[in-house]
């Protein structure tokens, strides 16, 4: 019994081998496998409402309907910087629903930084070197599973990041 305990624990514990490992929930709770994502470029952002940098939103929304067969982009609310994203997970998809007319897919909030960072926030500081250091920090991961990090003042349809789709 502690043998068989002992594997669950180190299975649960143990840190997705592959970016297709992992499993998250949606903002409407919705458990989605990144397996699905498999063989697409993906860029996953870390998000807040209440930020100098939240119209990003429409740029995110206008680079997955310019570019979407080249790119599918990925949305992580968080809490992590100056508390500006405070609201629920009804609330944030409200929000970027109404003012910016999101459509990509949007995860639950989740902590980008510090001891309870999110396991896949986690992964991509070890594939870069770097965790978000404000909101919409963008990683850009592709199919070859390279990653590439842009900071938040790096517009999603700036030309550093089309060039790479």
């Amino acid at each position: 019994m502690k043998t068989l305990l002992f594997t669950l624990l180190l299975v649960v514990m143990a840190p997705a081998a592959s970016l297709y490992d992992f499993k998250i929930n949606s903002l409407e709770g919705k458990t989605i496998d990144f397996s699905k994502y498999k063989g697409k470029t993906l860029l996953i952002v870390n998000t807040a409402s209440k930020c100098g940098f939240t119209p990003q939103y429409a740029d995110l929304q206008k680079l997955q309907d310019t570019y979407g067969a080249k790119v599918t982009v990925l949305g992580f609310p968080a809490n992590n910087f100056a508390g500006q994203e405070p609201g629920s997970s009804l609330e944030i998809a409200e929000f970027c629903k109404k003012n910016y007319g999101v459509t990509f897919q949007m995860f639950e909030k989740v902590s980008v930084k510090g001891d309870d960072q999110h396991p896949l926030y986690a992964y991509l500081k070890e594939k870069t070197g770097q965790e978000p250091s404000w909101n919409f920090c963008k990683y850009l991961v592709k199919p070859d599973g390279t990653v590439k990090f842009f900071n938040s003042k790096v517009n999603p349809l700036a030309k550093e990041i089309t060039d790479e789709l």
